[in-house]
């Protein structure tokens, strides 16, 4: 049948009045609306207003232009039906062999700062989706466009054929109305947060496909990056790859890990992380020292691993980060000459994030975990202690000193999986114990890591101890104040053993289970 007339009303002008000639020379007839027709007339594109078919005015404020039956039986008709084509030529009503639309700048309204809500909801398209679906439904007939990517090939189908393929006008369908899923998502997921129900009766989630992986967690599974709209600045969705390699599968999950430890620091503070856990965290004065104390943590772990900073990398620290394999380094920024030096590395990938902001500042978001036919969500975990939230269960108070280690381990051990215990001393992590059934398990593991540097060192637990065997460990290895959160019936076993061997206990009234 080919295609012989085209509704265009675009927001994104990008290459349509090129598209439109194209079209134009083709012969077919182009229907257009406000701005879209105004361009395309201006250009010396042939055009037709959208009340010249209708045979009625735009009108309120262009709220109502296409939402009338001249524009859908256009759209929605089937074109071998005996009966649509007489009720057609009863009403004298024309064929849209082509739509090319998308929608107000909903997104885009909404990501500036201070929006006003009555802006947000006049940038939420009516007409656009409607005729979206309409073509996108009866796409047996009718082509329909959405992203002006697809103008090229749509044309030399055209040229070529007359009309476009079935199997395209299907692929093409297919996106309008993944397109228009994405916006109802973003209206409603905005709509939620202005009246307060984040965790409302129907959950939808949209993103936007960043690259395809090569593969999954393992070779056999295959993956993709997306981001979420509205990303906000600071995530890896948003950073600036600035040399090595494509990013895996396996080094966006560690290196978002190493991102959310560092960010719970303010002062300089680097973090090693392999297989999601840390396996070193240090602070210091300056982003050198604090990489030092990271890396002497573990110096067996953090091969092959992810360094996360949340100071620019300079010149004496790349000197030492240059000197072991990494998988990837990421840090706010890089100096010229720490590049000069870590860019000689040809496969480590360097990511370049902004400023994080202040951990304070840190807010709440929802996190979605899915599983075999579902998925649960949960606001994720940006709660923080200070001394003031501490309650001294033992008779011995910790010292100031104490006091400090106790709520750098707190930081940490909040990121490594359940059960957790981390043994902290000067300012780093000594010990690391993760992901073990037992909480006395994952102690042993710490105290062995840590070795002699476990003697005056100090231990955070994620969740309370289930009984005392944990702080007879602790003792036994010379750890002098312990962290956690307390609420398990057997507290008193355990503040009896701290009790009796000197330890500082304090509890924080919050645990942190990573699953």
């Amino acid at each position: 049948m080919g295609i012989k007339r085209a509704l265009v009303s675009v927001s994104d002008k990008t290459g349509v009045v090129e598209f439109c000639r194209e079209l134009s020379s083709l012969g077919v007839e182009i229907i257009s609306t406000g701005g879209t027709k105004n361009l395309l007339a201006k250009e010396g594109v042939p055009v037709i207003g959208i009340s010249d078919v209708t045979g009625f005015p735009e009108i309120l404020d262009g709220r109502v232009k296409t939402l009338h039956p001249a524009v859908h039986s256009g759209l929605l008709a089937i074109r071998d039906n005996e009966e649509h084509q007489r009720q057609m030529q009863e009403l004298e009503l024309d064929y849209i062999d082509l739509v090319v639309v998308n929608l107000y700048p909903f997104q885009e309204t909404i990501a500036k700062p201070d929006v006003a809500y009555e802006d947000a909801i006049e940038n939420i398209d009516i007409g656009g989706p409607t005729m979206l679906r309409s073509a996108a439904k009866n796409h047996a007939f009718v082509s329909v466009v959405v992203d002006a990517a697809d103008y090229s090939s749509v044309i030399e189908e055209i040229k070529s054929g007359g009309d476009t393929m079935l199997e395209t006008r299907k692929h093409l369908a297919a996106k309008v109305f993944r397109h228009t899923a994405a916006y109802d998502t973003l209206i409603s997921d905005y709509l939620s947060n202005v009246t307060g129900d984040p965790l409302p009766e129907r959950f939808s989630v949209t993103y936007e496909k960043i690259q395809d992986l090569r593969y999954g967690e393992n070779p056999h599974q295959k993956a993709a990056f997306y981001r979420k709209p509205l990303a906000p600045a600071g995530t890896l969705t948003t950073a600036e790859q600035l040399h090595g390699k494509e990013l895996s599968y396996n080094n966006i999950n560690d290196a978002n890990a190493a991102l959310q430890i560092v960010k719970e620091f303010d002062e300089p503070t680097v973090v090693a992380v392999k297989h999601m856990n840390p396996c070193g965290v240090g602070i210091g004065t300056n982003v050198l020292e604090a990489y030092q104390k990271a890396y002497n943590a573990d110096p067996t772990s953090i091969f092959g691993g992810i360094v996360a900073a949340n100071r620019t990398i300079d010149a004496p620290t790349a000197d030492l980060l240059k000197d072991i394999f990494l998988e990837i380094i990421l840090a706010p920024d890089f100096t010229p000459e720490a590049l000069e030096i870590l860019t000689k590395k040809k496969n480590i990938r360097l990511l370049k994030m902004g400023e994080f902001g202040s951990a304070k500042e840190r807010q709440s978001t929802l996190a979605v975990t899915t599983i075999e036919g579902g998925m649960i969500v949960q606001e994720s975990d940006v709660h923080s202690v200070d001394v003031a939230d501490l309650k001294v269960v033992t008779d011995r108070e910790p010292t100031a000193a104490e006091l400090k280690q106790l709520l750098f381990g707190w930081k940490v051990v909040k990121h490594v999986k359940s059960n957790a215990i981390v043994l902290a001393a000067d300012d780093m992590t000594v010990g690391v114990g993760a992901g073990q059934m037992n909480r006395v398990g994952s102690a042993r593991i710490a105290v062995e890591q840590a070795g002699e540097k476990a003697k005056g060192a100090v231990l955070a637990s994620d969740a309370f101890f289930p009984m005392g065997d944990t702080v007879e460990l602790a003792a036994k290895a010379g750890i002098t104040a312990i962290i956690q959160p307390g609420g398990s019936i057997k507290d008193e076993e355990s503040i009896k053993a701290a009790n009796e061997n000197g330890i500082a206990m304090v509890f924080t009234g919050v645990r942190h289970f990573k699953h």
